[in-house]
């Protein structure tokens, strides 16, 4: 694959050409005072890239700039393409949303719920209620980060060395350690991002008897001609894989971090389809294409229609926002006018959201501030990829969608 390409002209989908370069003038600035190395964006609507910028080098160090083939570790934006790949299955009768994991997972068969006392002597007591896959899906399983760092249930987590792709555990060892720990809260209760689409990962492994790489690989990644997306980056494409950094909070600059990009150069033990996939603009600007047909791709149909009109309803419990019931801890969305359906955020209030958006509009990011969005009113779907740890550094995503949503214009 040559990388990602202008399809379409501005004014032929919609689109003010001049108001979408005050897209690059704004971004540019963030690589001009060093708190971005380099940045992609691409803008599609009507199914077609209508607008592409680059900008900064992909390496500062060694000088590469930032080109349409750069690979990029997309981490949290890994959790869709499990979101959906589980979806596929579930259409196949694989199983029920409201399926307990233990079907899967044996080890989740006797869950305990935390009550009180430290991580060191935790109280417990047996849950009320079963984790099912639609809480996953959700993130309402009551599962958490070890990196949240916000409940002794985390701590517990640090401590078992269930840290997900820096650990030591293969997928199916962290997942049967996992259940014998207890949750944080009743599932379906609350929402808490979580490790919840590594479990989904493993639950997709047990459902279809193929490893979750070579689930994505014969089901999502061949079929949408995705050509450069996969859990590590192979040797021959190494040269265009983009230097990782991470925010310095006493400069505000980008400095290099090595010692955690190094988990992205190679197939890794631990599969994490919350978070270990390595992709480029092009390929993933496919799999948005096919969200925003609902299903299908140049021929290629991954999910009927109507689920993935269920897949991004709301799904939180009595139709709030996760500002009502999520646990206030790192993710990678706002809280305000914004739900969580299966596998997305999901905009159910766009004035109480204080982003120009639409109703409907669904998304998600990854931990070196990339992001994605879906809107399915507009059909229109953007990207952006950069690679600075953690996204919550600047207000990259906000202020895209304000840049995007003011160069409509029809």
């Amino acid at each position: 694959m040559d990388g990602i390409q202008i399809e379409a002209e501005p004014k032929d989908v919609g689109l003010d050409a001049e108001r979408l370069t005050r897209i690059e003038r704004h971004f540019q600035s963030y690589v001009d005072d060093g708190r971005l190395a380099g940045w992609l964006v691409a803008v599609a609507r009507h199914g077609r890239v209508a607008y592409l910028a680059t900008c900064g080098e992909r390496d500062i160090e060694a000088g590469l700039p930032v080109e349409v083939d750069t690979l990029f570790r997309i981490y949290s934006m890994t959790k869709p393409i499990t979101s959906v790949a589980a979806m596929m299955l579930y259409e196949e009768g694989a199983f029920e949303l409201t399926d307990p994991v233990s079907r899967f997972i044996p080890s989740f068969a006797d869950t305990r719920m935390y009550a009180s006392g430290s991580s060191l002597a935790p109280i417990t007591a047996p849950s009320p209620e079963p984790m099912q896959i639609w809480h996953l899906l959700s993130h309402t399983s009551g599962l958490t980060y070890a990196a949240n760092n916000s409940h002794p249930v985390d701590a517990m987590y640090r401590a078992a060395n269930l840290v997900g792709a820096t650990g030591d555990f293969d997928l199916a060892t962290f997942c049967d350690r996992l259940g014998e720990l207890p949750i944080m809260f009743t599932p379906g209760t609350r929402w808490n991002y979580s490790v919840s689409c590594d479990v989904l990962g493993r639950v997709i492994e047990v459902a279809s008897g193929l490893s979750l790489d070579e689930f994505f690989r014969r089901r999502i990644f061949e079929p949408l001609g995705m050509t450069d997306t996969s859990f590590g980056t192979p040797a021959e494409k190494l040269d265009r894989l983009a230097a990782l950094y991470a925010y310095d909070a006493a400069t505000g600059k980008a400095v290099r971090d090595d010692e955690r990009a190094k988990t992205a150069r190679s197939r890794p033990l631990f599969l994490s389809g919350g978070g270990g996939l390595v992709s480029s603009a092009a390929d993933y600007n496919r799999f948005t294409a096919m969200l925003v047909a609902e299903g299908e791709l140049d021929g290629v149909r991954l999910l009927g229609p109507r689920t993935i009109r269920y897949m991004t309803q709301n799904h939180l419990p009595g139709g709030v926002d996760l500002e009502e019931i999520g646990q206030k801890s790192f993710s990678e969305t706002r809280y305000n006018g914004v739900g969580f359906g299966l596998g997305f955020s999901v905009v159910v209030n766009p004035a109480k959201y204080k982003v120009l958006s639409s109703l409907g509009e669904f998304a998600w990011g990854g931990a070196a501030s990339t992001a994605f969005w879906v809107d399915p009113k507009e059909q229109l779907t953007a990207l952006f990829l950069t690679q600075l740890t953690p996204s919550s550094s600047n207000h990259i995503r906000p202020e895209l969608k304000q840049l995007v949503y003011q160069s409509i214009v029809d």
